[in-house]
């Protein structure tokens, strides 16, 4: 048995970027910044940022790219994916992207007002985001986070 799948909270280091391949599938793409504060020899609070790259799919790639901005908080729950290129210099190279299976906002947008009530995962009202594509779930439907 195997396992990938990666958890994370953070905020949003770019706009969200929205492509579509040449079949028409929506691709959404965003940097995620992730703090984890520690103490360092002095005693002193530091926090050590780690940057993912968070891609999204289809009609969840399309509602990220309306609902989430810069600085605003979200909970990611996906995979880990390498991809392999070649740089400008010849050079290959091997990144690391977090694919979304679920994307949760937990910022009210400015300016959403009652847009954006009716599931405290931050969705909009009857919108399941963060499950597209799986058949019969609405905002009824996902459960609550723990925290």
């Amino acid at each position: 048995m195997s396992l990938n799948q990666i958890l994370l909270i953070g905020r949003a280091g770019t706009e969200p970027q929205m492509r579509y391949t040449p079949s028409g599938t929506a691709v959404t793409d965003f940097r995620l910044a992730v703090n984890n504060p520690s103490r360092d020899s002095a005693g002193e609070w530091q926090d050590n940022t780690e940057w993912f790259t968070v891609t999204a799919w289809d009609r969840q790639a399309e509602s990220v790219n309306q609902y989430l901005a810069k600085g605003r908080r979200v909970f990611v729950e996906g995979r880990l994916s390498t991809n392999t290129f070649t740089g400008n210099d010849g050079v290959q190279r091997t990144s690391l992207e977090v694919r979304a299976s679920r994307v949760i906002f937990l910022d009210r947008p400015e300016g959403r007002g009652e847009d954006f009530e009716g599931s405290s995962q931050g969705r909009p009202a009857g919108s399941a985001a963060g499950n597209a594509g799986a058949p019969g779930n609405t905002s009824e439907d996902v459960e609550e986070l723990p925290w």
